[in-house]
């Protein structure tokens, strides 16, 4: 989960500096088994050898399936981390202290564009092979449709973190002037367009990219452009104030949004999983169970097989049943639910939502021991229940050390909540009842005849509470200080939490931590983290991208 495993700090500088590219017309490698040299006149010789290189991109994307969470969650409400010393990234994010040089800032936007890089040379080196006829069209449709479908995903979450941010493409552009929002998402949308044109349907594999998860992904960006990203100017001008701006929309963008998601609905090859609890796990990923709610995610066969396994588990659930009890020791989780209240106030206000029991756990027998442990204060906070893979025998106790579940990126409740919040937005509250009620069906609560505003945003939580969404809501709805601010209310928030339970010496550290850091989150929050700081390169370089982000 920390430095594990990166790429060499000596490459990603010189893909920095050299305008990032992942290799060179001017490289040579010899090939030992064959002894032929091999450049990038011969390095795709056909549509296999075209769809792997494109393929490579994942050692980019597979580090940072559970980075994300260490930003998009840590920066909200719902997620603490006690992830080491208090020095750690994991804690700095949590207390919203991030800087430059805080680790998952880092990784992530080095790892992205990075990606973005190598998408550019598969893109270049295979559309040459075409011409040369050693790629069908077949073959090109599927990698080059792959490639642009990655480099839009890219370019999507880092200007939704990060704001203005360099395009570059295989056409040309800087490595490091920002450019205007409008100009990144024109991008994402160009490349979306081409890759929904190239790819083949929906085949029941998600690890495939596909025209519907295209559709999917052309569905969230317009949504998010629909509601109007800040400019720098407009960060600028909050950057120390715990005010939040204005929140505005585009009902042009918010259209299309709905076409988009109307064309993931209408090919019918996508459906919601009847069971909820069958979404996370090893035992259900990648669409095993036949039910076509995954539509894209990131493969992972855990530390030894990819780039870095999925550490989602290993986060939430780092040492189990070592929360004191039982006469087990007592340890600190690298993330940690921010307190009780994100599981009583659900609860209270939909008692019989089935999500809730698979987003948190209270208590959880060991297989191993037969003993059950609870995590509720005074012992504990509730766990992360999608954070922990129960779906097959003694998964809590084995999955954390594998890191072997796939990161699900685009599920197709997504796509109908994306309709839904864009019809709400565009006025339309009645016909947002349809997408918006097949969630509240499936999870067993009440539907309503014209949802609101306030209920959409209330349906993200529910749905898809700890999936990276957090944060990237918040910065759409241009609510994200008086989110956080929601801290305040919280049963340790309080100075005279001690008063109300009775508690042991390790619980008493453990939730003076919890204390400190909801505490900080509510003193640090301010605009300035409408955008994340641009940060240094892997190895701790300037990467030259100017200027930096307001307030940092």
């Amino acid at each position: 989960m920390k430095k594990k495993t990166l790429l060499l700090a000596a490459f990603a500088a010189v893909a920095l500096q050299s305008g990032l590219t992942s290799c060179s017309s001017k490289d040579e490698v010899v090939d030992s088994g064959s002894g032929k040299q091999i450049d990038n006149s011969n390095v795709v010789a056909d549509d296999a050898s075209a769809l792997s290189l494109v393929n490579g991109v994942y050692s980019h994307w597979q580090p940072l399936s559970s980075s994300f969470s260490f930003i998009i969650e840590l920066n909200s409400n719902k997620l603490i981390s006690f992830e080491g010393e208090e020095s750690e990234a994991g804690p700095v994010n949590s207390r919203f202290e991030q800087q430059p040089d805080t680790w998952y800032q880092v990784k992530i936007f080095n790892h992205l564009l990075l990606g973005i890089a190598q998408d550019n040379e598969a893109i270049t080196t295979i559309s040459n092979s075409q011409k040369a006829g050693k790629v069908t069209q077949a073959g090109y449709n599927a990698a080059v449709g792959k490639a642009k479908f990655l480099r839009a995903l890219a370019y999507l979450k880092l200007v939704q973190l990060w704001g203005e941010v360099p395009v570059f493409t295989e056409e040309g552009g800087s490595t490091t002037e920002r450019r205007p929002i409008d100009d990144v998402f024109a991008q994402i949308v160009k490349d979306l367009t081409s890759a929904e044109s190239l790819l083949l349907d929906y085949s029941g594999d998600p690890r495939v990219p596909s025209k519907q998860a295209a559709q999917a992904l052309l569905a969230r960006a317009y949504l998010v452009w629909g509601d109007n990203p800040l400019s720098s100017a407009e960060v600028q001008a909050i950057a120390s104030s715990q005010t939040d701006p204005a929140f505005t929309k585009n009902d042009a963008r918010l259209e299309k949004a709905v076409e988009y998601a109307d064309k993931v609905i209408a090919s019918g090859k996508l459906a919601l999983d009847p069971d909820y609890s069958k979404l996370f796990g090893r035992e259900y990923e990648s669409n095993k169970r036949g039910t076509n709610e995954h539509l894209f995610t990131i493969a992972h066969d855990g530390d030894k097989n990819d780039a870095q396994g999925n550490h989602q588990t290993h986060c939430s659930w780092t040492f189990p049943f070592q929360n004191g009890e039982n006469g087990k020791g007592y340890s600190e989780n690298h993330t940690e639910v921010a307190d009780d209240n994100l599981f009583d106030d659900w609860k209270a206000e939909l008692p019989g939502d089935k999500r809730l029991a698979e987003t948190y756990f209270t208590q959880l027998k060991n297989p191993e021991d037969g003993l059950t442990y609870h995590y509720y204060s005074p012992v504990y906070t509730p766990i992360n229940g999608k954070g922990v893979d129960r779906s097959y025998d003694d998964a809590e106790n084995l999955e954390i050390t594998a890191n072997s579940v796939d990161r699900i990126e685009i599920r197709y409740a997504e796509v109908l909540l994306i309709k839904a919040e864009a019809l709400v937005q565009l006025g339309r509250n009645s016909e947002a009842a349809a997408p918006f009620n097949q969630l509240r069906t499936r999870a067993g609560v009440p539907t309503v005849a014209a949802p609101t505003f306030d209920q959409i945003k209330r349906e993200w939580d529910y749905e898809f509470t700890y999936e990276q969404f957090s944060l990237l809501n918040s910065l759409r709805w241009k609510n994200l200080i008086s989110s956080v601010k929601k801290v305040s209310g919280y049963k340790h928030f309080a100075n005279n939490w001690k008063s109300l339970a009775t508690y042991t010496s390790a619980q008493e550290a453990f939730f003076q931590k919890v204390h400190n850091h909801l505490v900080a989150k509510y003193n640090n929050v301010s605009g300035k983290h409408y955008r994340q700081p641009i940060p240094k390169g892997l190895s701790g370089e300037e990467l030259g991208i100017l200027p930096q982000n307001p307030g940092y």
